[in-house]
């Protein structure tokens, strides 16, 4: 039986340590591997990782050229059905609960429910995407589907930053301009 104490690593999984510099006769002896002389012998002497001696390297001698999407990518957080039959019946599955349970971790646009596993009892879910399977099998066990509406909460989102900026523009006293101070001077002057 496998315990703790008696795990060891698959046979070729790890080798005999190099031993360098332990005379001629070790088969890695007087250079150590290094050959002669040259930047690659010094110690310290390590190359970053696609540099051509000087020369343009490839990376900067290709065209950049086109559109990538990467940048626009909407990344959402996957979810199986096996992984819901942790929370009672009846409870309402959401973004919240989701990531309180560490289902759901880091910067995601939504979450996915897909439909591996099966589900033990009816769950009220919460979604953003959901596939047909999970969706047949959710209604199956006697639970419910909601998809949200990201539209709504952008707009929601970006009503509620315009009236920030409203009031903030209405709190800000009006600056002078320098050229009416300047003429303001001038006049009190005279």
């Amino acid at each position: 039986m496998m315990r703790l104490h008696n795990l060891r690593p698959r046979p070729g999984a790890r080798h005999r340590v190099k031993r360098l510099g332990c005379g001629e006769s070790s088969g890695h002896g007087k250079t150590s591997g290094k050959g002669h002389k040259g930047q690659k012998a010094r110690s310290g002497g390590s190359l970053r990782l696609g540099f051509e001696g000087g020369q343009m390297p490839l990376i900067r001698r290709l065209p950049k050229r086109g559109f990538n999407n990467a940048a626009f990518h909407s990344t959402y957080a996957v979810v199986n059905l096996s992984d819901l039959n942790d929370f009672k019946a009846g409870t309402v599955v959401n973004e919240q609960l989701l990531r309180e349970s560490k289902l759901v971790r880091g910067d995601v646009v939504g979450i996915k429910i897909l439909g591996d596993g099966e589900l033990k009892h009816a769950l009220k879910i919460e979604a953003d995407k959901i596939s047909e399977s999970a969706r047949a099998k959710i209604e199956k066990a006697g639970g419910t589907v909601t998809m949200r509406d990201r539209s709504q909460e952008k707009a929601a989102a970006n009503s509620e930053k315009s009236d920030e900026a409203a009031k903030s523009d209405e709190v800000k006293p009006k600056k002078k301009s320098a050229s009416a101070s300047k003429a303001k001077k001038k006049t009190s002057r005279k």
